[in-house]
């Protein structure tokens, strides 16, 4: 039995490693075409200062007449062989090169991870990393615009973790810092790492290159490191959103002159002693890849410019462990991949307050790997066994397949707040484009109107227009609906989320669940079905009383607009989340005036979409139905919303609850709680058994104030 058990495992991993592998063709074949699909003048435009008559790669004249070229002169001096090559010819081979790179950089991080690792990690993580790797903004923006940002960070691995012997480990991170200059803080880690053979090696390579370099191009080299200042003053303008150090941090903030470079000195300063410190702590700890990439932060905040294609240190960081808890283990790796694969805008919300956050948040992402990240140490008892989730066997169904996805396993502890904040945001932020994605033309949104209305007529069910003048007539009326419509839309949501994140933990994943479902659903409405509202047909005679008298003898009136698509009615999210928050409410409130008032929102919403105009009645009734499924997805998935109690010392060593007698709704107790925490820490104290009771305890705890 163990014999076949194994051989299906190795089956299992075999299979998902050739998917993975795929997966990494695909995106190389994506981002091959990206890059070469624009036009000449439009891609790789960093190495147009390289293109001269005939398309021909020219070698006269200076590096920095255009100030596009940002690299050192070494890097230039390098790219001399390139000269006799056609610019299409150069585009093909450039973007097959950096991806060759990238596949290099991805199959060494993957093979210099801490150990102990497992078989099957070793098989999947290169096929992991090199498709983060391509997903990643760094890597994106280096092949868009043809730098040569990946080679140093490749070299330095290389450097690291595959050169035997000091001397050709310091000569490749020598190589690395001639091409961007604050990597020689490299140097200082394999100094006071006792690689001081590899350091002066590093060190004297760099000073080599550079002089090289001078020698060649005396001009060119005098620009780069006199008059620009070691390059700070190259590229786009040191404050702009693209330089994510601590030198455009601040000049974003409004300093300058004097103050902002005695600021960024002594900050400078300060980050590099404290990350070498931690850096040297890591290596010497056997987790040298993180050290490396706390040093790579180190380098990326303290450059006076770090270009996006520059920060693939950050990804780097990922390896790190932070958590006691297992529960808490993905949270930092998570953070990372978002944060270096999506843009500001789609992590944090346009708010003013938030602006410094979103504009910085790289830099900030480096600050935190750097100098505040609590990686754990490998001699740490959470190393190989953090605190284990406590799960709850799922009650029986009706149906013997149910749940559809018995991994899919419910968790009675609340998530990280941190991270449910963050997939909250992207999924809302992906939502939204997807909604403005759905474009159409007015003519098929309005053929569609009429549709809807026809159908309405004929079921007897068109009152729009009726509700919608009648409201007109009453002025406090009009006011309350167009209000109700306009605000508790987001705010009931959020309301509820919260509330069951705060005390019952075991339902807020269910509900979230569904919520989740219904929208995705929703979205797949709106992309099929573009639908013109009523206050958006003309000759209907409809009243917009939200967004005032419109003018519909213009051409583009109803599309696409920057802040919202029109034509996404059909199926109405102000009903279905609204009949998400009563049923959500129904079903968990304890008191019967509490689920009466539930009832009441979707009742008023109801009203505010109609009476406003801003949707057809069969609208709600497709907002029903993308909830209804929601709720039905989450059943079928993950079975019922019912939980067996759990009680301590009935789980089992895996940390899969046993079954109980009655069913449970997951609460937190609050003394409970508190002395479930106390108990949960003290037994962290005495080791990983110890451990899994206090998880327990927290969990019976949480569990107080359920209903049973």
């Amino acid at each position: 039995m163990r014999g076949n058990a194994a051989t299906d495992a190795e089956t299992r991993t075999g299979m998902t490693r050739i998917v993975l592998w795929l997966v990494v063709a695909v995106l190389a074949v994506r981002q091959m075409t990206v890059v070469l699909r624009q036009p000449p003048g439009e891609r790789l435009t960093d190495l147009e200062t390289w293109i001269g008559e005939n398309g021909v790669l020219h070698v006269p004249g200076s590096l920095y007449d255009s100030d596009r070229f940002t690299g050192t002169p070494f890097a230039g001096l390098v790219l001399k062989p390139l000269s006799a090559s056609a610019e299409q010819a150069l585009g093909v081979a450039w973007t097959f090169g950096s991806l060759l790179l990238v596949a290099a950089l991805g199959i060494v991080a993957a093979r210099a991870l801490p150990a102990p690792v497992s078989r099957r990690t070793t098989l999947l993580a290169a096929p992991v990393a090199i498709s983060l790797l391509m997903l990643s903004l760094p890597v994106r923006n280096a092949l868009y615009l043809g730098q040569t940002s990946i080679l140093p960070v490749l070299l330095v691995l290389l450097g690291c973790f595959v050169a035997r012997g000091e001397r050709a480990s310091g000569i490749l991170i020598g190589i690395a810092a001639a091409l961007q200059p604050t990597v020689l803080l490299f140097a200082a880690l394999l100094w006071l790492t006792g690689r001081r053979r590899a350091a002066a090696t590093s060190g004297a390579t760099f000073a080599v290159g550079t002089a090289v370099a001078w020698a060649a191009m005396p001009h060119d080299s005098w620009t780069y490191w006199v008059h620009h200042v070691a390059g700070a003053g190259l590229g786009e303008r040191p404050d702009s959103l693209a330089n994510q150090s601590l030198h455009g941090a601040l000049l974003r903030l409004g300093l300058e002159g004097p103050v902002e470079i005695v600021l960024f000195l002594a900050l400078a300063a300060a980050v590099v002693l404290l990350g070498l410190r931690r850096a040297v702590r890591y290596a010497q700890d056997g987790q040298l890849l993180l050290a490396v990439a706390v040093t790579g932060c180190v380098v990326v905040a303290v450059s006076p410019t770090a270009w996006q294609h520059q920060l693939l240190w950050v990804l780097l960081a990922v390896v790190g462990r932070v958590g006691k808890r297992a529960a808490d283990r993905l949270v930092w790796p998570a953070v990372v991949v978002l944060v270096i694969t999506l843009p500001g805008k789609m992590l944090l919300p346009n708010i003013g307050a938030l602006l410094p956050v979103r504009d910085n948040v790289l830099l900030l992402a480096a600050l935190g790997a750097a100098c505040a990240a609590p990686f754990l140490s490998r001699t740490s008892m959470y190393w190989q066994q953090p605190i284990p989730t406590v799960y709850a066997k799922p009650v029986a169904s009706r149906w013997r397949r149910v749940p559809l996805l018995p991994f899919w396993r419910r968790v009675f502890s609340r998530p990280n707040l941190l991270l449910e904040l963050l997939l909250i945001r992207v999924v809302y932020s992906a939502y939204a484009q997807v909604r403005l994605a759905a474009t159409a033309g007015r003519a098929t949104a309005e053929e569609h109107g009429r549709q809807i209305h026809s159908i309405e007529q004929w079921l007897h069910i068109d009152i729009e227009h009726w509700a919608n003048h009648a409201v007109v007539k009453i002025n406090w009326l009009r006011e309350f609906f167009d209000y109700y419509y306009s605000t508790f839309h987001f705010i009931v949501p959020l309301t509820i989320l919260g509330v069951l994140y705060a005390r019952r933990p075991a339902d807020y994943r269910w509900a979230r669940s569904s919520i989740g479902f219904a929208t995705l659903l929703a979205l797949v409405g709106f992309w099929l079905y573009p639908l013109a509202p009523p206050r958006l047909m003309p000759g209907l005679g409809f009243i917009d009383t939200v967004h005032g008298v419109q003018d519909f003898a213009k051409p583009d009136y109803g599309t696409l607009t920057t802040l919202t698509n029109q034509y996404a009615a059909m199926p109405s999210l102000h009903f279905g989340w609204s009949l998400w928050c009563g049923v959500v409410i129904v079903v968990l409130a304890p008191k019967m005036w509490m689920k009466a008032l539930g009832l009441l929102h979707p009742l008023f919403t109801v009203s505010a979409i109609v009476a406003t105009g801003n949707h057809w009645v069969l609208d709600a009734v497709g907002g029903a139905l993308v909830v209804s499924m929601g709720f039905g997805l989450t059943y079928l998935l993950s079975g019922r919303r019912a939980l067996q109690l759990v009680t301590a010392g009935n789980a089992n060593p895996h940390g899969e609850a046993g079954a109980g007698k009655e069913d449970a709704e997951a609460d937190t107790g609050g003394a409970q709680a508190a002395e479930a925490d106390a108990g949960a820490q003290a037994a962290a104290d005495s080791g990983t058994e110890g451990a899994e009771k206090g998880a327990d305890a927290r969990t019976v705890g949480e569990m107080a104030g359920g209903k049973q």
